[in-house]
């Protein structure tokens, strides 16, 4: 479980550790800030390319090898980025690193559900998605520190190394998982063709767009709104990722005792603290305190959105459990674009989170529709 999250530590890392340092970047290379930010969208075009297209082509591939493989290829990606002598090119480079992300987190999760003892997949698949949560804590800080100290270069060269170290984790590590039997490529394109996949996936995409409303602009709500210094942002950065790794713990622990009711919790309690962090990021303390709650309640989805995609892909898992995360990634984008609609139209800073929690609601109803379509058919 060390070795698997430790790759999700690098992956979340570098995800997340280029917002930080767009200025950096952007006078390194000669652009605009905004032109720079395009770097961003081309690792998330990797991800959202790159979970269907290679969670299909590889699935006669025995999971050990292609989780060491995917790991290979981020870490040529972000080794690559420390190297491109353009814009062009390191927006190629950030593409192909972005490419085994999603697919790596679905195989990563299919074989710690698969080593995990009985009644703990849930559990087990948290763990996994723990290293992305203790990035944000520990990981997207320190690349952010050492690039803005030494180059922003040298943030991606220290995710390459989290990645060559993830390589040696697996090989020595993982076992040989031959009980795991490989697919292939039609029945992994078999899980599109089931409406509880694309329901569970839409669920990712709406209730998660809301959360990444208002973290995508939570420095300047904090700034500008709640009064806190510029120099506690990253201190705030760090109390919302450490409310994502409880939630890991706590959409774990949920998802185990009872899937869809721990999802309905989770999605609830993210819609109520979006609804009041409206209110509460007026003042500073009750800001930290929310913004710790969104961190909190958002992750506590993932556990179970993740074993609820296995649950129902039948004998398409691997696609579907990697389908995941191109959907957050989707949420990614759909919740900055409508943060920022909201905000241009003159609303204010607090208004992401209010749009965000009317998000989380409409992924509540999607659950609910997901539930009574399951019963009818059941039927």
């Amino acid at each position: 479980m060390l070795a698997l999250a430790l790759g999700g530590f690098g992956i979340g890392t570098t995800e997340f550790v280029a917002m930080g340092l767009l200025p950096e970047m952007a006078t390194g290379l000669g652009v605009s800030e905004p032109t720079a930010g395009h770097v961003i969208s081309a690792y998330a075009l990797g991800v959202v390319v790159g979970a269907p297209l290679l969670a299909a082509l590889t699935a006669r591939i025995p999971r050990r090898t292609l989780l060491i493989a995917l790991m290979v290829a981020f870490t040529v990606g972000n080794a690559a980025s420390v190297f491109a002598p353009s814009y062009e090119t390191l927006m190629l480079a950030r593409f192909v690193a972005g490419l085994p992300h999603g697919a790596y987190f679905g195989v990563a999760a299919l074989v710690a559900a698969h080593l995990a003892e009985a009644g703990k997949r849930a559990k087990a698949v948290a763990m996994v998605m723990m290293g992305l949560s203790v990035a944000n804590v520990v990981g997207v800080p320190a690349a952010a520190w050492l690039g803005q100290t030494v180059g922003w270069r040298s943030a991606f060269a220290l995710v390459a190394v989290i990645g060559v170290a993830t390589v040696v984790s697996l090989l020595i590590w993982i076992p040989r998982l031959d009980a795991m039997p490989a697919s292939n490529p039609i029945t992994e394109l078999g899980a599109l063709g089931r409406p509880q996949v694309w329901m569970t996936l839409i669920v990712g995409m709406v209730g998660f767009g809301g959360m990444f409303a208002v973290y995508t602009y939570v420095s300047t709500a904090l700034t500008d709104v709640s009064g806190l210094g510029i120099s506690l942002i990253p201190l705030a950065l760090m109390i919302y990722g450490m409310g994502m790794v409880v939630g890991n713990f706590v959409g774990g622990y949920l998802s185990d005792r009872a899937l869809m009711k721990g999802l309905f919790i989770s999605m609830a309690s993210l819609a109520v603290v979006l609804a009041i962090f409206v209110v509460a990021v007026r003042n500073p303390y009750t800001a930290l305190i929310f913004l710790f709650l969104i961190g909190l309640a958002g992750s506590s989805m993932v556990p179970g959105l993740q074993t609820r995609l296995m649950d129902v892909a039948e004998d398409a898992q691997t696609l579907a459990a990697s389908l995941n995360h191109a959907a957050l990634n989707i949420a990614n984008a759909f919740g900055a674009w409508i943060g920022g609609v909201v905000i241009a139209a003159g609303y204010g800073y607090t208004a992401p989170a209010a749009v965000g929690s009317l998000l989380a609601v409409a992924g509540l109803v999607v659950l609910a529709a997901a539930v009574i379509m399951a019963r009818r058919a059941a039927n």
